[in-house]
């Protein structure tokens, strides 16, 4: 079930609601008061950098053949 932050624009306080999109959206239409929090983040965090697969490393090489001057050695 997705969580919502949502925030009281009147008095400031927050909470985290767990239901779905359907009562979220029924919910947000009985309560004027609160909208989404903004400031506590979004879901689905990626940690460290994502892996580059060996066909666009060689693609990437091919370039960096091509035009020596330029700086593609990340990618490669």
């Amino acid at each position: 079930m997705p969580t919502y932050p949502v925030l009281n624009k009147n008095t400031g306080e927050k909470k985290e609601l767990s239901m779905s999109m359907s009562n979220y959206d029924q919910w947000r239409k009985d309560n004027p008061d609160w909208d989404k929090d903004w400031n506590a983040g979004i879901g689905g965090h990626m940690y460290g950098k994502p892996k580059a697969d060996d066909g666009f490393k060689e693609v990437m090489s091919k370039v960096q053949a091509a035009h020596p001057r330029s700086n593609l050695s990340r990618f490669t």
